[in-house]
């Protein structure tokens, strides 16, 4: 298990650093922390089956290998970082779970519904459905946003979240399972750098409020987590190196949270440890007070 800086200090120990994107988590150092050193799963999720897009690295890996040291077998969607996603099938099976990995675009809705066709045809049915997947594109006037940009933001984080969401609806309406969405504090407070995110972003919580009432009766919880600044790949294939060096040192608790600090809201909203929460947001953000 990778090592990284440490959790609590208010030290910045991020080198300056760029890569280009989308981002691989094996590139970054440090490291990123995907399981909390001295992880013991409860059992939590036990012989449940959860698609987690975006599972090659990042909040992704972390949550699917939380979500496997529970119990559950894993899908693991991603787009281009094969080698990412290798590593993170090997730590779900290393945690004694299947795991099966899908490469596509979340931004075609065929594509969605082949993702819940296979996995429940290879892994025997859906219990969890985590929408992570996402993309930036910083820029620093609304003139340089460019329609193709605004299209694909939004296809990644936000279009996708309906496409997977109705194919996997079946499946999660017969197991009475769950749904947890991947927003972003970005949602609550903007970032003027991240238009087009921030906006996708707040769509997400609206389609997580609106889609909690719609399947309450069904007995579908819908939740979501919104992380503040995360140790992930986003973070230097994005930003310039200055703004890696620095990045996270300006919330309260001083530093950038490390992934397997999100995972941990994941499980807990897709778990029964959750079951009176619905329509509800987690804001693992290093002390940051939004209004939620």
């Amino acid at each position: 298990m990778p090592n990284a800086s440490k959790t609590g200090s208010k030290e910045q120990t991020l080198p300056k650093q760029q890569q280009p994107e989308p981002g691989y988590e094996y590139k970054m150092d440090p490291p990123p922390v995907y399981l909390k050193p001295g992880y013991k799963g409860a059992d939590k999720l036990l012989g449940k089956v959860a698609i987690v897009t975006g599972g090659d690295s990042g909040i992704g890996r972390a949550t699917a290998v939380a979500f496997a040291h529970e119990g559950a077998d894993i899908a693991v969607v991603f787009r281009e970082e094969v080698v990412d996603a290798a590593t993170t099938a090997r730590e779900v099976e290393a945690a004694g779970r299947k795991c099966l990995v899908i490469q596509g675009d979340l931004g075609q809705e065929s594509f969605c519904r082949n993702v819940v066709e296979k996995t429940v045809t290879e892994l025997g049915r859906l219990d969890v459905l985590v929408n992570n997947a996402g993309e930036q594109h910083p820029q620093d006037s609304l003139d340089k946003i460019s329609a193709e940009q605004l299209k694909r933001t939004f296809e990644t984080n936000t279009f996708a979240m309906f496409y997977l969401t109705k194919a996997a609806l079946p499946e999660l309406k017969k197991n009475k399972g769950t749904i947890v969405n991947t927003t972003s504090v970005t949602a609550y407070r903007g970032a003027p750098t991240l238009l087009d995110y921030s906006s996708t972003k707040g769509a997400i919580v609206g389609f997580t409020r609106s889609l909690s009432g719609m399947l309450a009766k069904e007995g579908v919880r819908v939740n979501a987590v919104a992380p503040g600044p995360i140790w992930t790949p986003l973070i230097p294939s994005t930003f310039p190196p200055d703004k890696v060096k620095s990045f996270g040192s300006d919330v309260p608790l001083g530093r950038p949270g490390q992934p397997w600090e999100c995972a941990t809201a994941f499980v807990f909203l897709a778990s029964g440890d959750s079951s009176y929460f619905t329509g509800q947001v987690l804001h693992p953000n290093g002390g940051e007070i939004v209004n939620a």
